[in-house]
This record gives structure tokens, sequence and C-alpha cells, in this order.
């Protein structure tokens, strides 16, 4: 799996859980499961956790790409497999240590938080597995 397409996954699964589930949905902030949003001050620690969330999703992002351009160009097959690899791999470090182990917040916080928390960590073994397969599934290019 090449090193910089897993990093690049890494940082597009970041933006779209934070895009998505934080700003779309509304379902939760970075640090909602600590400071629920419901007063001004809570609001504005969510807000300001999850600009550092999506700083740290740019910074993934950027040096995924600085790590691809020291490499030859990649297959399409390679390069996509291992984004989606990286981004099931978000999604299993994201939902295991911050949904399940900390409780810093959860997919859908409610009643039925846990079936969302597990149905985000099953998307992170689908998205990591068909990545893995796309990326070893090459025909005549460079396996890395």
């Amino acid at each position: 799996m090449n090193r910089g397409a897993l990093v690049l996954g890494l940082g597009i699964g970041g933006f779209i859980d934070g895009i998505v589930a934080h700003q779309l949905l509304g379902w939760h902030h970075m640090l909602s499961g600590w400071y629920p949003p419901d007063t001004p001050e809570n609001l504005h620690l969510n807000m300001r956790g999850d600009g550092w969330f999506h700083l740290l999703c740019l910074v993934l992002v950027l040096a995924g790409t600085a790590l691809l351009n020291r490499s030859t160009p990649l297959p399409a097959r390679v390069l996509w497999g291992g984004v989606l690899a990286g981004w099931g791999v978000f999604n299993l470090v994201e939902g295991v240590v911050d949904h399940l182990v900390l409780g810093i917040h959860h997919v859908r916080h409610g009643p039925s938080q846990l079936a969302y928390d597990i149905g985000f960590l099953v998307l992170g073994v689908v998205l990591l597995l068909v990545g893995a397969l796309l990326a070893r599934s090459t025909t005549g290019g460079v396996r890395r």
C-alpha cells in the first residue's frame, strides 16, 4: 500500500466526516460528548475543536500529497485504493478512540448512538477492505 495515498485518505476521510456529520447533518461536534453544545460557551468550544480537527485533516492531505509527489505516478487503482483504505483507517481509529474509548463524541448522540458508532466502524472496515483489494488488483502496474 502506498503511504502517500494512505495518508491522503486519512485526511480526506476526516474532511468527509467533519463536513457531513459536523456541519451538514449537525449530528455532533468534535468535543460534544464532553461539552454538549447547549450553551454559547460550549458551542464556541466545540466550533474551535472542529476547527483544530479540520486543520489536522488539511495537514494530512498536504502530507499525503507531498509523499505522492516524491514517487513515480501511481496507477489510478493504487491511488484510489490507498485513499479508500486511508479513509477506512480514519474511521476505525476515530471510531474506537474518540467514540468508544474516550467518549469525546459519538456519530449521533441519543438512544441509538451505539448503533451509529458501530455502523461507522463497519463502514471503516468495508472501506479498508475495498481499498486494499483495489490497490492490490493492478494489472501491469508497479505494486508498492
